[in-house]
Parts: structure tokens; sequence; C-alpha cells
């Protein structure tokens, strides 16, 4: 696996792939789990080449988040990149990417998209992914690229963005990776203490829960979302939401909705969590 830093060494490199290939992406921040490598795991199969890029993008942090702590270890990234069969490994620093800075430059928005679920307390964030990933694809022009089903509001933006901006390139959803517990995996789950993980699992089964009465005909949605916030803080978490959507729209779901999901985000000592699961099949 060849490791490029610039992105010129990146231009040459994606030039000297024949042009016959089938480009898989698999963009991360790094701090890889297994999570990641079944994203690369999945796009080796789908794909001849696989491109793996790891960039910790200030532009998703906002104001007193873990930009500066986020755990940055790319020697041990790459090697199990190598492991998985990655072909090629994209690693540039915030100056390479941002030559003006984090404020002097073009932004991209997909404001309809933004401004609820993790988007209402974290602003600016999803516009920091859409302006990433869309430099990213500029660069890379892949024919696919792969994402997990965990950051679902994340996938569905790049999906609007990457439509709307005439990308010719197929956005595919991952399902996400759990322990044997339920926790979905994350990089931020390093920031649990023992006891804190112990509780963390208490996330996906509340989602659960809220399927489970869906899907037995209770229709009072936000009820429901009000109970499984109150669970999660009985129990030590501090919700930021619960929220039956429409997983295509993300729009709030009613009865007559056909695809939807329910989420939840919380936080947990250091670590904010978020999970989603399909209510319909």
């Amino acid at each position: 696996m060849d490791l490029v830093r610039t992105k010129e060494e990146l231009r040459v490199a994606r030039a000297a792939i024949e042009s016959s290939a089938l480009v898989g992406l698999v963009p991360t921040m790094g701090n890889l789990h297994a999570g990641h490598l079944e994203l690369v795991d999945r796009a080796r199969s789908q794909c001849t080449k696989v491109i793996a890029t790891i960039f910790v993008n200030p532009l998703q942090f906002g104001s007193g988040e873990d930009f500066s702590t986020y755990p940055r270890m790319l020697e041990q990234d790459s090697d199990l990149l190598m492991g998985r069969g990655a072909d090629l490994l994209f690693a540039p620093s915030v100056e390479e990417m941002y030559p003006r800075g984090r404020i002097d430059h073009t932004n991209v928005t997909t404001a309809h998209l933004t401004s609820m679920l993790c988007g209402a307390s974290r602003p600016g964030h999803f516009d920091g992914v859409a302006t990433v990933v869309s430099k990213l694809f500029n660069l890379i022009r892949p024919h696919v690229a792969l994402f997990g089903e965990k950051d679902w509001q994340q996938m569905t933006l790049i999906r609007a963005m990457a439509s709307d901006l005439d990308f010719p390139i197929e956005v595919v959803a991952v399902p996400t990776v759990r322990e044997r517990s339920g926790l979905a995996l994350s990089s931020r789950n390093s920031y649990l203490s023992d006891q804190e993980r112990e509780k963390a699992p208490l996330l996906y089964s509340t989602l659960v829960g809220v399927k489970e009465k869906v899907l037995q005909g209770d229709s009072r949605y936000g009820f429901l979302e009000q109970e499984a916030c109150a669970i999660l803080a009985k129990s030590g978490f501090v919700p930021d939401y619960v929220s039956i959507r429409e997983g295509s729209t993300l729009k709030n779901a009613n009865t007559g909705s056909t695809d939807r999901r329910v989420f939840g985000a919380a936080h947990l000592g250091k670590a904010r969590l978020i999970d989603n699961i399909a209510i319909d099949a």
C-alpha cells in the first residue's frame, strides 16, 4: 500500500491507476476500528482498487469539541489498512487541505439536512463534512464511496450532495458494526470509562425498545421519544435527542411512512454516542 501526503502526490497516484479500474473510496478520520475495516472489506469486494483517507477535519469540530485531542495514530492505522488490502492511503495535513486556513475558503452546505438531529447541537458540523467530502470526491474521482450506517445523517447528506452536484459516484451504506452488547463501534468509545462502557449499550437497547413499540402499533411518536430520553437520563446519560424519522429524507415520520428509523444521541461522560436502527424492513 502506498501512502501519499499531498494533493499533487495523490493526483499522480490516481493518474497511475488504469482507466478500467473500479475505484472505491473509504474516507475516515483515523483511529480505526472494526467498523472502518468492514468498509474496506466491502470496498475490496466491490472494487478493483481501494483508496482510503485519514484526515481529522477541523471543519467538523465545533468550539469546545475534541479536535486537539482526537486520537491520531497514523502508523497503526496504516498497518490495519494494509492488512485489509487497501491500495492507497491519502493522509494530508490541515494546511494541505485548507491552505488559506479554516475560515477563508469555499464551503459546501446541504442546508435542508444540517439543522436537524445532530446538526441542531453541532452547528457547522455537517457543512464541514460536505466540504471535505466534496474535495475528496474531486481529488480521488472514485466510482464508489462507502460510509457506515451509524452515521446515517452524514451518509444521507453526502448522497444528496453527490446527486445535487452531479458527482458520478455511488454512495454505499454499510451496516453498523456492533459489540456483542449492541454498542455501535465508534472511535469515541475510547473516551468511555469502564463503568460508562457497561452503561453505553443502553442507547442501542432503548432504540430497540422504541422500534418494538412502534411495530406493535403505538403511534404516539412524540411520547415514545420523550420516554426514551427519560430512560437514558435516569441511567446517567445526558440525552441530545431520540427521534423517529424517515430514513430517506430525515423528515419526521408518521404512520404512513414506509422507511422509518429511530435515531438517538446522548452524552455519557466525555463521549457523545450516536446510533440509529431501521424500524421498517
